[in-house]
């Protein structure tokens, strides 16, 4: 604790006397000053004791003492020291009544007590405290330290909650709460995230100060990383300002949590160059490989159902695969791509998506496996994640948030709203085994996601759904309008109604009677309509493959 004028009351060696304020006497004292001036006010800074023998003061005055103690009350003076046996052989009834009606505590100080011994004593008094706020900031920092290297940020967050009497909370980089300490600090910590979000929206490293005297408590918000965007955040929740010590201790919390943020990155790096392996040995058939490079970083994952997502931003292109045989391999992962998501996501949607899906599984205690690459226009990034997990729910939920922004749904989305940022395919849920297919599932899915303007497409959706909207595209409608151009010239001069009655007969499956009944026509009719048809294509209606050709080339004209 710092010094009060308490404890230098209760000095044996000053022998000071209280005259007035004695119930403002536990007020901290900053420093001890002398000043024989008639106005001191213009050097105060306030928390001082300021000491005087009455030099150039009317101290019998009562007026001009009112005024002068208003303006020592004003300036944030704690207290007035008024030696006596100098030029007043005891304190002035005005300066008592004074300083008694603007509360300002007054201490008689005796002849042989000099002024020098209560600096002497202030001084002494603040070095101590120092003294001990380091001493009791350097083992915060040990202890912290330690829970750092041995319990993780959890044992972290306990000892800085424990040390600055308050609580503790982590976000990650989507702004959700990670961990908190005391655990009863969560749904107070939950309703700060919009705070902590527009924190990261400033340039790191950042800090600010939310609520107060008036609110349930203090809460500092400091942003944790050395990069451009800070990747994670910590509040402190605490009754008022921290002090000294405890300031110690807040700082050495965002250093060791910073140091853990960097390692992190450096760590998370190594690991996508190992999903990359991972993945390429799956695409490449070799699951047993796959399992044991995995081991325990991404075992987990390869045990249970997983899916395969792809995600492209920009015109890049869908030739990423190169498949020789049964083996398919990526593009090697980039260093800048590997930088761009380990690094943040300002303005990249990739690397937003990144940081949610990590995010959602790192809060679920999930296993994913995201292997970034590629750069710039070409850049894309494949997840593996669990079928029904959290990574894959919260990958949803970003791609629906950006089709609510594209279609003016909601006043803002999530950076990358713009058309044809992002697209992301889902696969179908696959093992090990089938990865290669789950691969192709997903780039299937992204593609028809791009050609949908949409921002995500399921395999699963295509596989319930029909072809007939496959069908829109313009490369099938001009082979359908190619096939059957001479058979609607044929029509169009009046010689017979040929096109009409292929639909009804490849409808009916080639039953004459029924195709006949339903054209009202004789079934010898209809036979001779066909052997036309056949003759015109040059082309034999026998060939199953010729029928499929001509059945999608009537339903391609028939959607127009």
């Amino acid at each position: 604790m710092p010094p009060t004028l308490a404890s230098l009351v209760h000095h044996s060696a000053l022998k000071l006397t209280v005259r007035a304020g004695e119930d403002r006497l536990d007020v901290p004292v900053r420093w001890a000053h002398v000043s024989e001036l008639a106005d001191p006010v213009p050097y105060m800074e306030g928390g001082e004791l300021l000491l005087v023998t009455a030099l150039k003061l009317d101290a019998e005055n009562p007026e001009a003492m009112r005024r002068y103690v208003r303006r020592l009350v004003g300036a944030g003076v704690v207290g007035l020291g008024f030696a006596v046996g100098v030029n007043y052989e005891e304190v002035p009834e005005a300066l008592v009544e004074a300083a008694k009606q603007e509360g300002l505590p007054l201490l008689e100080v005796p002849r042989r007590t000099p002024f020098l011994a209560i600096s002497k004593a202030v001084s002494a008094a603040i070095a101590a405290d120092q003294y001990r706020a380091v001493t009791a900031g350097f083992a915060a920092q040990r202890e912290l330290t330690k829970q750092a290297l041995n319990a993780g940020p959890e044992g972290l967050l306990a000892v800085l909650a424990s040390q600055v009497n308050g609580w503790a909370a982590l976000y990650d980089a989507s702004g959700a709460v990670v961990a908190t300490a005391p655990d009863w600090a969560g749904r107070r910590a939950a309703r700060l995230t919009a705070d902590v979000e527009r924190l990261r929206e400033r340039p790191a490293p950042a800090s600010s100060v939310v609520g107060g005297p008036e609110h349930e408590d203090r809460v500092e918000l400091h942003t944790l990383g050395t990069g451009r965007r800070p990747r994670a955040a910590l509040a402190v929740g605490t009754a008022a300002a921290p002090g000294t010590a405890e300031r110690y201790a807040v700082h050495s919390a965002i250093a060791l949590l910073t140091l853990t943020t960097e390692r992190s990155r450096s760590l998370h790096a190594a690991e996508q160059r190992v999903g990359a392996a991972v993945l390429r040995m799956l695409l490449a058939g070799e699951p047993d490989h796959a399992r044991a490079v995995a081991g325990d970083l991404y075992g987990g994952l390869l045990d249970a159902p997983f899916r395969v997502i792809v995600a492209e931003s920009g015109s890049v292109s869908a030739a990423r695969v190169v498949d020789s045989g049964a083996r398919v391999t990526l593009t090697k992962p980039s260093a800048a791509a590997l930088a761009v998501v380990s690094g943040g996501a300002n303005g990249d949607p990739l690397g937003a998506l990144t940081e949610v899906v990590e995010s959602a599984a790192a809060r679920a205690g999930e296993s994913v496996l995201v292997v970034p690459e590629g750069e710039g226009d070409t850049a894309r990034v494949v997840v593996l994640a669990a079928d029904g997990g959290a990574a894959v729910e919260a990958c949803a939920q970003y791609a629906a948030a950006l089709e609510a922004a594209r279609a003016g749904t909601v006043p803002e989305g999530p950076a990358g709203a713009d058309e044809d940022e992002l697209v992301v395919g889902l696969s179908a849920p696959s093992g090990p085994i089938a990865a290669a297919a789950a691969y192709k599932q997903a780039e299937q899915a992204v593609s028809v996601a791009r050609r949908r303007g949409r921002v995500c497409v399921e395999h699963e959706q295509l596989a319930a759904g029909s072809v007939l909207p496959l069908l829109a595209d313009d490369a099938v409608k001009a082979f359908a309008d190619g096939l059957l151009r001479a058979l609607h010239e044929h029509d169009a001069t009046g010689r017979g109604d040929l096109v009409a009655s292929l639909r009804a007969w490849l409808s009916r499956h080639g039953q004459w009677d029924a195709a006949a009944a339903d054209l009202g026509v004789h079934r010898h009719t209809l036979r001779y309509r066909m052997r036309r048809v056949e003759e015109i294509l040059g082309r034999s209606l026998d060939d199953a493959d010729v029928r499929m050709e001509l059945w999608l080339a009537l339903k391609a004209t028939s959607a127009e």
